[in-house]
């Protein structure tokens, strides 16, 4: 025997952290000579047979009922390499490669990197992948656990059992790693840690596994792609068709309830059943992207995936992570940009998760001031811990690289910018300066900004951000957090709390429509009508609107109406587009039934032609940051509710001239300043029958000489009820 019984002891209980300095191959002094000893843990093994690759068959001897076995070699002084038989108490032998023979597989370099907090690609050795070493196929496992006594490797290839493959530890970087041989994709596994804060081992998946089990169950699998991409066209020329000065008309899907297969539970499309309808049906519409709801692993369905649990892995509710790539290239390939919503703010607390991973908070605060979001039930990211900054920018590296997103929407940015966000006094701490300020996150935020751009040109990151943080979409050079787009919530607050209004209150509130312009190009907008808008009892957009059936889906037509002329990219949640009645939920599919009416058909209708006239008009989109791309007619008929405005492109002799009419009155004549004079064309009425409308409003129009609302000519024309027309002046 060449270890004391002591730690053969902490070997057979699970309790030693450095099986790599016992197990395998060593060099010991035995009757004053070196000699190699050979020492293998197997429970299930009632005998094991060391093969050699030359030279005689060697049976180990078994130094405990649990499972310890070693052989000294008396005349092999150098290194071999070799097989173990092991001969089971149950079934038939087996022959296996010893993982305690193969050396350290993790370069200087990425140490390094990770231990300065700014490794761009940690995904690409961190977390499982499979690999050749020494001409042995097998699985390498690296997972950050710097406060573990001991962390292995359980699966369904050792039958669950933290003894049989503890890891090696990097101390300085607090990284464990192993290589398995025979582990090969779709093997199941997690990672049993050992801690001093916890009695019994935790089991979690793996935080960079890139594949889990189908929920209820919650463990990683052994993944590896596979898929041969055919998007170059579209990944060449994305910078172009992404520019900030083009049309971006986003269509917002959660991909459990866009639609559903009928008689079937749950009945969730597939990522590939979604290509073959989802990508047809945006195209149809005229959207230019497909913003998906989270697609991360997470343990709740009415979590809409904002609580994740597995950040690199594609959720196994629609398939694997390769037909998630099939429906993205689907997507390029017909021309439309994929937008994934990303949530760094925060994580779940499910036990097989981030939360006290090593049994310390290694990825949240310690301090449930700063650790916990009460409001969500949720884990909030320690951004100055560099495992944090490692994790979340390889993360955000990961999808735009590995999936060719076009683009991620930052989730719940105002709740990582501030220390007291949804906290009364005493229940936050503040930063070094004694502000509200979370510093480590606006820094975050910044670099991932800094990072995903520099790696990635023209790709887009969206922020919803809901309060006033200047900024927002400005450099980082200048102080800025660096993102493409802001989501506009107060445009969208103001405009929804006026259109619910019945119109005969409306000229009381004119200025919630106009308020919108003292703002809108202090940063560059996104005008979103979200899932958030149509959940938790605040009704569906169609739903909200007042009046009677007519007048609501007058009110419908003429809010999508405004919001196209609006300034601002756009983004319409699902089942918006044809009007929907019921509020959204994620149990079931959007209510597709409702397009056998011709009210909804004529919604459908509206959506389409008002994306395709957003894309083909550049003055439309091409100046939707800057005070040259609008002007005000008139805001001030308040006793109307009348709005008039122009629209211009790059060119200001590109104009379109915007009239909304927000009360249910039909005008016979009205009279608007416009900049020209000469005919005019009626490209968009959504008072049309087409859409379902009364098809009143003006068709032909011409402007005459003298000076109105400011402008050099004006027009007489009749005006429909609650509908807005826009005009174009004919070459």
């Amino acid at each position: 025997m060449t270890l004391k019984i002591e730690e053969i002891r902490a070997i057979s209980n699970g309790e030693h952290g450095d099986l790599f300095s016992v197990l395998g191959l060593h060099t010991i002094m035995a009757d004053g000579n070196e000699k190699l000893v050979l020492r293998s843990f197997r429970p299930d093994a009632k005998s094991i047979v060391v093969i050699p690759d030359s030279g005689k068959e060697v049976t180990l001897s078994r130094l405990s009922d649990e499972g310890f076995f070693e052989h000294i070699f008396s005349r092999r002084k150098n290194r071999f390499s070799y097989q173990l038989k092991i001969i089971p108490y149950v079934g038939e032998p087996y022959t296996i490669e010893d993982a305690y023979r193969f050396g350290k597989q993790i370069s200087d370099f990425d140490l390094q990197l990770w231990g300065e907090g700014n490794h761009h690609h940690a995904y690409q050795w961190m977390g499982s992948h499979t690999k050749t070493v020494d001409g042995v196929d097998g699985t390498h496992f690296v997972v950050a656990a710097p406060s573990a006594s001991r962390v292995s490797v359980i699966g369904s290839f050792n039958n669950w059992d933290g003894r049989t493959h503890g890891m090696r530890k990097y101390h300085d970087q607090g990284i464990w790693e192993i290589f398995i041989p025979h582990v090969t994709d779709g093997d199941l596994y997690k990672y049993e840690i050992k801690s001093h804060t916890t009695d019994a081992p935790l089991k979690k998946s793996d935080p960079y596994g890139r594949f889990m089990e189908m929920r209820p169950g919650t463990a990683s699998k052994v993944w590896n792609s596979s898929y041969k991409w055919t998007d170059q066209e579209w990944m060449k020329n994305r910078r172009k068709i992404q520019d900030h000065n083009e049309a971006i008309s986003i269509y917002e899907v959660h991909a459990g309830s866009w639609k559903r297969k009928v008689d079937e539970d749950p009945g969730f499309l597939s990522y590939r059943d979604l290509a073959d309808d989802l990508v047809p049906y945006t195209k149809e519409m005229g959207f230019t992207h497909i913003e998906l709801m989270p697609i991360a692993e997470h343990p709740y369905d009415p979590s809409w995936g904002y609580q994740i649990s597995g950040y690199f892995a594609p959720t196994s509710r629609f398939g694997n992570p390769d037909d998630l790539r099939y429906f993205i290239d689907k997507c390029h390939q017909e021309g439309i940009g994929i937008i994934v919503d990303w949530v760094p703010a925060h994580f779940t607390k499910d036990e097989h998760g981030l939360r006290r991973f090593d049994g310390t908070a290694l990825y949240e605060h310690e301090d449930p001031r700063q650790g916990e979001h009460k409001d969500w039930g949720t884990n909030i990211f320690n951004f100055g811990r560099s495992e944090v900054l490692n994790f979340l920018i390889s993360n955000a590296i990961y999808w735009l690289e590995e999936f060719h997103i076009d683009g991620l929407r930052v989730d719940a940015v105002a709740s990582m910018l501030y220390l007291d966000y949804s906290r009364e006094e005493g229940e936050w701490v503040p930063n070094q300066y004694g502000g509200r300020e979370n510093l480590e996150a606006i820094h975050f935020l910044q670099r991932f900004n800094e990072v995903t751009h520099e790696y990635f040109p023209g790709i887009l990151n969206f922020a919803e951000e809901s309060t006033s943080w200047q900024g927002v979409s400005q450099p980082t050079s200048s102080g800025g957090l660096g993102f493409d787009f802001k989501w506009n919530m107060g445009w969208m607050n103001d405009t929804l709390t006026y259109i619910e209004k019945d119109p005969i209150f409306r000229k009381y509130h004119q200025d919630q429509l106009s308020f919108s312009l003292i703002y809108a190009f202090s940063e560059q907008f996104v005008l979103p009508l979200s899932h958030d808008e149509v959940v938790h009892m605040k009704q569906s957009l169609l739903s909200k609107m007042p009046g009677d059936d007519w007048q609501k889906f007058a009110n419908l037509r003429l809010l999508y109406t405004y919001m196209f002329g609006h300034p601002g990219k756009k983004l319409l949640f699902m089942g918006g587009e044809f009007g929907q009645w019921n509020e959204w939920t994620e149990a079931q599919s959007i209510d597709w039934h409702l397009l056998q009416w011709d009210n909804h058909k004529g919604i459908q209708r509206l959506v389409k032609d008002l994306n395709n006239v957003y894309k083909t008009e550049t003055a439309f989109h091409e100046v939707d940051s800057r005070w040259e791309g609008f002007e005000w007619i008139d805001l001030s008929d308040a006793d109307n509710s009348m709005l008039s405005f122009i629209r211009r492109g790059k060119d200001p002799n590109d104009f379109l001239v915007f009239i909304l009419n927000f009360t249910p009155t039909t005008h016979d004549q009205y009279k608007f300043g416009v900049p020209k004079t000469g005919e005019y064309e009626v490209i968009f009425n959504s008072d049309s029958g087409y859409y379902g409308g009364s098809n009143q409003g003006p068709t032909a129009v011409v402007a005459q000489n003298g000076n109105w609302h400011n402008q050099p000519a004006h027009i007489n024309i009749p005006v429909p009820p609650l509908a807005g027309v826009v005009l174009k002046p004919k070459s």
